[in-house]
């Protein structure tokens, strides 16, 4: 979430095991995941300080597992990264 005058983030939020993310795709040859599209993910596991995490990636052709993935809080984050879903409404 972003807020105050220089549109820093505030009341940030920690990635737990369990937690639903998004992890934009870096791609694949056989299409399944387009690159840059926003996937659904779940966190298996965090690092020691929440650098990294572990996901659970959902695709239309199935899953994939990935470890060490950072975060990306920006407005357009980069492929092989995750963010925390956009919020819709007020």
């Amino acid at each position: 979430m972003t807020g105050g005058t220089g549109g820093e983030r505030v009341n940030e939020m920690s990635p737990t095991i369990g937690r639903i993310v998004h992890y934009v795709a870096l791609g694949s040859r056989r299409g399944e995941e387009p690159e840059g599209e926003c996937l659904a993910a779940i966190v298996t596991a965090v690092s020691e300080g929440g650098a990294h995490v572990s996901l659970t990636v959902f695709n239309p052709a199935g899953i994939k597992l990935l470890e060490g993935v950072v975060e990306d809080p920006s407005p357009k984050p980069a492929t092989g990264t995750w963010h925390w879903p956009e919020r819709n409404g007020p």
